[in-house]
């Protein structure tokens, strides 16, 4: 009996660019999106050598909840020995990641094209 894939939530969007695998982040990322999320950041981030790209260009809200998603991330790629790259230019989200510390730690690129063109020396892995 062939298991079917389980279907993405809809606030992800996931697919390959230049050896990266891009996370899209769409919409509302809330605690029950998170909660539905973790599972597939999971899978992803927890790959050894995983390189990741996580897109937040096509958010339209983002609390304490994607917060955390974003921070497991960065620890188990990295801990996995990979590389985490971050998308965000929405300015309420931007000044988030200031507040939390977290810009420090993941600095965000304004573009897609930034994160894939950012040097192996600051993706994440401070």
């Amino acid at each position: 009996m062939r298991q079917e894939p389980v279907p993405l939530p809809g606030q992800l969007r996931v697919h390959r660019s230049r050896g990266h695998t891009v996370l899209e982040f769409r919409g509302e990322i809330d605690i029950a999106a998170a909660t539905e999320m973790a599972p597939y950041l999971d899978r992803v981030t927890g790959r050894p050598g995983a390189r990741v790209v996580i897109d937040l260009g096509h958010i339209e809200f983002f609390d304490c909840s994607g917060l955390r998603l974003l921070y497991r991330a960065r620890t188990r790629v990295l801990d996995g020995g990979g590389q985490l790259r971050l998308v965000c230019a929405h300015p309420l989200t931007l000044r988030l990641f200031r507040a939390t510390g977290l810009s420090r730690l993941l600095p965000p690129q304004p573009t897609l094209e930034a994160a894939l063109g950012q040097s192996e020396a600051t993706s994440g892995s401070l």
